[in-house]
């Protein structure tokens, strides 16, 4: 079981990118969580089997068509036991 907390940077919010990302993230079979920032990006917690939270990783990269990713940064997290996808305030 792999975590990694993901800051994505660009056009991403207003862009449906939360929502996306919960469809994304359940097609996939990954658990965690995502939110807006007041910053302007979008920030996620991802769990899972590595291969899937690479595959997230490759999702989070791109965003739903409306989006523009100008930057993704990845940090290691701790697994805290996630159950489903949910968008968080």
């Amino acid at each position: 079981m792999k975590a990694v907390h993901v800051v994505v940077r660009g056009v991403v919010q207003g862009v449906n990118f939360r929502w996306s990302a919960v469809r994304a993230a359940q097609r996939i079979g990954v658990t965690g969580w995502v939110r807006n920032r007041d910053d302007g990006a979008v920030e996620a917690h991802v769990e899972g089997d590595d291969g899937h939270v690479l595959a997230m990783l490759a999702w989070l990269r791109e965003g739903p068509a409306a989006a523009t990713v100008e930057g993704v940064d990845v940090t290691d997290a701790e697994v805290d036991g996630a159950t489903g996808f949910q968008i968080r305030p």
